[in-house]
């Protein structure tokens, strides 16, 4: 008995001490997964964001012409910001930027939300239909500019467009050579309402899937008629948050357009949205990098500003109660 009742808490002591290695040993696997899944990940946005967003930053007080590293003797402060404020061609990009916003946000928004609206209530090749109109979003927007550029709206007589209106009697347009009249931004928001209502148009679908059936079945009860009053009452309320975020990734992308204005009309002053007109100074022939990275920050600095503006105007991330 003596023996039993001495080993028994040395027993107890092991047991625990085998225990607490147990868990240390299971927490550090667990680290080591993590790490092995998110460790890629975190290296790539260290070393293609966040270094190179920093690096512009501390460029951007700085005369760097065709130069990452300034040496210290460049230092300008503030300058190259209020150049850069300054600079009418870059405000006049700003201003590419709004009409071509104006055009490109409400007709996203409304098309992706009409689209969603149709195939939600399909029965039959459900999935089809919804990949038909998704596809388009995987492809480039190199791609279909030449698409557009080449074929569609080429500007000669052969082209899509041109070969419709010989139909009805209509002279051939110079889509994206003549700033007067502006034909070319039917091209660009064509282009783009093309590519990315599909994408939009999913998050939308997966939001009207939320919708608990049971409101419209109680609003039929109280007399609601199909169609526009269930819609304006019932549907569009319930998709308050889904409609703030997809208005703001639409902006954000707006903000962000390069790819079409740089292959369908190249470095024009009548259409160069803000992109462009940073893209064509930083590494065009002057290769300003100090200007350019200043312009990059005020541009992200707006974009940011209006993100908030526009969550905090249409309520983005307050309940439905609220």
């Amino acid at each position: 008995m003596a023996v039993s009742t001495e080993t028994a808490p040395a027993d107890r002591a092991g047991t625990g001490e085998r225990t607490s290695r147990a868990r240390r040993a299971g927490r550090w696997r667990t680290t080591l997964t993590f790490w092995y899944f998110v460790g890629p990940f975190v290296a790539g946005l260290l070393v293609f964001t966040y270094i190179p967003v920093i690096w512009s930053a501390y460029l951007s007080f700085f005369e760097a012409r065709n130069t990452v590293s300034p040496a210290s003797e460049d230092f300008v402060g503030l300058d190259n910001y209020v150049a850069m404020l300054r600079d009418d061609a870059f405000i006049d990009s700003l201003g590419t930027f709004t009409v071509f916003a104006a055009f490109i946000v409400p007709l996203t928004f409304a098309s992706s939300l009409a689209l969603a609206l149709m195939l939600n209530k399909v029965r039959l090749a459900r999935s089809f239909f919804r990949s038909v109109f998704f596809l388009p979003f995987a492809c480039s927007y190199v791609v279909a500019s030449l698409v557009w550029k080449m074929s569609i709206f080429n500007g000669v007589r052969y082209g899509m467009a041109n070969s419709i209106l010989d139909l009805f009697g209509i002279e051939d347009i110079a889509w994206l050579f003549d700033p007067s009249p502006p034909w070319y931004w039917l091209v660009i928001v064509t282009l783009r309402l093309w590519i990315q209502c599909g994408f939009y148009m999913i998050l939308f679908i997966a939001a009207l899937q939320q919708i608990p059936e049971h409101l419209y079945e109680a609003a039929y009860v109280d007399g609601a008629k199909p169609g526009w009053q269930t819609f304006w009452h019932i549907t569009l309320p319930q998709l308050r948050a889904t409609s703030v975020a997809v208005l703001m990734l639409i902006l954000i992308a707006a903000y962000q357009a390069f790819d079409e204005f740089y292959n369908l009309i190249g470095n024009q002053a009548y259409a160069r949205p803000p992109l462009m007109y940073l893209y064509n100074t930083a590494l065009g022939t002057v290769q300003d990098l100090g200007k350019g990275s200043a312009g990059a920050l005020i541009l992200a600095l707006l974009i940011a500003l209006v993100t908030v503006l526009q969550g905090k105007f249409l309520g983005f991330g307050r309940s439905e109660g609220q």
